[in-house]
């Protein structure tokens, strides 16, 4: 079955593109208002885009032209953000921060989550979250009407001590991390599943399509 985008609404591409795109890492992202408000909003429409330099990026979709989410209106102001990832147990205080309080509420309190200093930029990052990454704003590309994607720089980057395979070698106990991914709708899924698969040399390749062919 086709669908054809040019002649769809916007409601139905989201639905298309969100049910097949998955499952997409979750950007908790934390932000600080002017007055000092904190806030910190779930987006899976994230993704890490480079490494030198250190590139992050999470789209923003504002309930309308006139009324942007609070996170565009701190990002924008402050210049910053920090990208708190989302483990298993933490959840349910990440479903908390997605309900559309007015801009003048804590997402943090609302949650029950600890603030925790951050060393680069003023606002504090989500101190039960396993991996922050401390960013400083790149570029803000308006999609459309309604959407903005945010890149960002990574200037510092928190993990958990326990998952820290080795500092030095820059190795991480992925797993024990625990991540989930957004799917469809209000699904999630674990990442504890995972399948290895080893890239292939070329001369591997063929050596193995070579060995095929005699055994057929």
């Amino acid at each position: 079955m086709q669908f054809d985008f040019s002649s769809m609404k916007p409601a139905e591409r989201y639905k298309l593109l969100s049910s097949t795109i998955t499952p997409r890492p979750i950007a908790w992202v934390s932000t600080m208002a002017r007055d000092g408000t904190l806030n910190a909003a779930p987006f899976s429409f994230f993704n890490v885009f480079g490494e030198d330099p250190p590139i992050v990026a999470f789209a923003i979709n504002s309930r309308s032209i006139d009324d942007p989410k609070d996170t565009g209106n701190n990002v924008r102001h402050q210049q910053e953000f920090v990208v708190n990832l989302v483990s298993e147990e933490l959840l349910p205080k990440m479903t908390v921060t997605a309900i559309e309080f007015g801009p003048e509420v804590d997402e943090f309190a609302q949650a029950g989550l600890t603030p925790a200093p951050s060393v680069k930029v003023r606002t504090p990052r989500i101190a039960e979250s396993p991996v922050s990454f401390e960013c400083r704003v790149m570029m803000i590309i308006e999609l459309g009407v309604a959407r903005s994607l945010v890149l960002g720089e990574v200037l510092m980057m928190h993990v958990r001590s326990d998952a820290v395979r080795d500092r030095e070698r820059c190795h991480i106990d992925t797993p024990k991390l625990k991540l989930v991914g957004r799917m469809q709708g209000n699904t999630y899924v674990r990442t504890a599943d995972v399948l290895e698969l080893p890239w292939l040399t070329v001369q591997e390749w063929e050596a193995r399509a070579a060995a095929e062919l005699g055994a057929g």
